[in-house]
């Protein structure tokens, strides 16, 4: 078995549910879309020379499509973005900002 992921402790998931959660992990990357979209990430890093140079740099998913150069950590920051939302406004009623 896999070592263990700190998100699992957070989660407190059992054996079974880490067990079920690799299984399914693996079943959604094997899709061949999946394949596909990775191996057009790592073709295009390739290409720009970037791929396993120890750079920390990644291709950039941009609306036109795969173009820039980024920062890894700051390129896979923005999958946690809601496509057309900036940051959620406070809610009403709460000390926060007050």
């Amino acid at each position: 078995m896999a070592g263990k992921h700190t998100s699992y402790d957070r989660r407190n998931m059992s054996p079974a549910a880490i067990k079920n959660k690799r299984a399914y992990d693996k079943a959604y990357g094997a899709q061949s879309a999946l394949i596909k979209y990775r191996t057009e990430l790592n073709k295009k890093n390739r290409e720009d020379g970037t791929y396993g140079n120890g750079d920390g740099k990644d291709v950039a998913h941009t609306k036109d499509g795969l173009k820039n150069r980024r920062n890894r950590r700051r390129n896979r920051a923005n999958n946690g973005q809601k496509k057309g939302r900036s940051q959620r406004a406070p809610r009403r009623g709460t000390r926060s900002g007050s």
